[in-house]
C-alpha cells in the first residue's frame, strides 16, 4: 500500500523492550481521558436527581457507552489525521499509528467506533427524543472540524472553542433530553448552558495543556495551537483564568440561588488545579518536565465535574437530613 495507509512504525517488535512497549500502549489508550466523555451525562443525572426528577438508568448506561465509543473515534481519528501531517512523528511516541504502523487500520477502527456509538445514540434517541441524535451529530461534526481534513481547525488555534461547544451546551442538552421522560419536547438550552459551561471550560483546559510539551513540533508542522501562538510563558499565565472561570461558572448559580450550596463540592478539584498552575508557572519552558501537565488538568476536570454532579444529586438528601436534625 502507498502512504499514508501504511507508515513505518517506530516501535516494531524488538525495537523497544516489552515494558516500554506496554507503557506506550497504556499512554495510547488514554483511558483517563474518557472522564471527558462521560461528564455531560453524569452532570445531567446529578442535576435531575437534585431537581427531584426521575432518572432513567438504562438511558444513562446507554449514553455512557455511546459517549465512550464516540470519544474513541475522535482519539483514533485524530492519530490517523495527524499522521498525514507528520506532527506526531517526534513528539507523540504513543500515537496508535506510530505504534502499529497501520494508519489505514487505525482509521477503520475509528470509523467502527463512530458507527457503533451513533447506533447506540440512535437507540437512546428512539427511547427519548430525536433531538438527542441531532445534538450528538452536531458534537461529532464539531469534533471533525477540529481534526479532520480539509478543515483541521485545531491547526488554526480553534480547538478550545470547538471543544467548549461540543462538551458544553450541545452534549449536556443531549444528555438532559436522553434522561428525561420519553416524548419530551424542545431542547433545554437554558439548563444545558448553565450546567455545562463550567465543566466544559475545565475540559478545554485539558486540551489547552496538551500543547505545552510539543510546541516546537506543532510549530514545525503548521499546528498553530494557542500555546504556539502565545508562547509557553503567556499561555501558562492563562491557566489560572481557566480554573477560575470554570469555578465561577459553577458558583454563580449557587450565589443566585438556582443551585444548592452542596454544588460547591466541585471545589474538590482545586488541589490538582493548584499543582498544575505551579508546575506550568515554573517549568513551562521545559517540555520534559511538563509532559504530564494535561493529566493534572484532567484530574481537575474529573474531580471538579464529579464533585459538582454529586453535590447537585445530594441536595434533596441533605435537605431532608437538615429537616430531621431541625426537629
Amino acid at each position: 500500500m502507498s502512504e499514508p495507509q501504511v507508515v513505518a512504525s517506530r516501535y516494531a517488535p524488538g525495537a523497544v523492550d516489552d515494558a516500554e512497549r506496554r507503557r506506550l500502549w497504556r499512554a495510547a489508550l488514554k483511558w483517563p481521558m474518557y472522564a471527558v466523555a462521560v461528564m455531560p451525562v453524569l452532570l445531567a443525572a446529578g442535576w435531575r436527581l437534585g431537581q427531584g426528577q426521575g432518572l432513567r438508568v438504562d438511558q444513562l448506561l446507554l449514553f455512557l457507552l455511546a459517549a465512550v465509543l464516540l470519544l474513541g473515534w475522535e482519539n483514533l481519528a485524530n492519530d490517523a489525521y495527524d499522521a498525514d501531517t507528520g506532527v506526531d512523528t517526534q513528539g507523540k511516541p504513543h500515537s496508535v499509528v506510530q505504534l502499529t504502523g497501520r494508519r489505514d487500520r487505525v482509521l477503520q477502527l475509528a470509523h467502527g467506533c463512530l458507527v457503533l456509538g451513533l447506533a447506540l445514540m440512535a437507540l437512546v434517541a428512539l427511547r427519548s427524543s430525536g433531538a438527542v441524535l441531532l445534538l450528538v451529530l452536531l458534537c461529532c461534526g464539531l469534533g471533525y472540524l477540529y481534526q479532520g481534513p480539509p478543515f483541521r481547525l485545531g491547526y488554526r488555534g480553534l480547538g478550545e472553542p470547538l471543544c467548549w461547544l461540543a462538551f458544553g451546551p450541545c452534549a449536556t442538552a443531549a444528555a438532559l433530553l436522553a434522561l428525561a421522560p420519553a416524548g419530551a419536547e424542545g431542547i433545554p438550552w437554558g439548563p444545558a448552558l448553565v450546567l455545562g459551561s463550567g465543566p466544559a471550560l475545565a475540559t478545554c483546559l485539558v486540551l489547552f495543556c496538551s500543547h505545552f510539551h510539543q510546541v516546537e513540533e506543532d510549530a514545525a508542522h503548521g499546528k498553530n495551537s494557542p500555546v504556539v501562538r502565545l508562547g509557553t510563558r503567556r499561555a501558562a499565565a492563562l491557566v489560572p483564568w481557566f480554573v477560575a472561570g470554570a469555578l465561577a461558572l459553577q458558583w454563580a448559580p449557587v450565589l443566585l440561588g438556582w443551585w444548592p450550596l452542596s454544588a460547591l463540592l466541585g471545589a474538590i478539584g482545586l488541589p490538582p488545579a493548584r499543582a498544575l498552575i505551579r508546575l506550568l508557572g515554573e517549568e513551562h519552558h521545559r517540555p520534559e518536565r511538563i509532559v504530564g501537565s494535561k493529566f493534572l488538568a484532567l484530574r481537575f476536570q474529573a474531580l471538579n465535574g464529579f464533585g459538582l454532579a454529586c453535590g447537585l444529586a445530594m441536595a434533596p438528601w441533605l435537605a431532608g437530613l437538615a429537616g430531621l436534625v431541625g426537629r
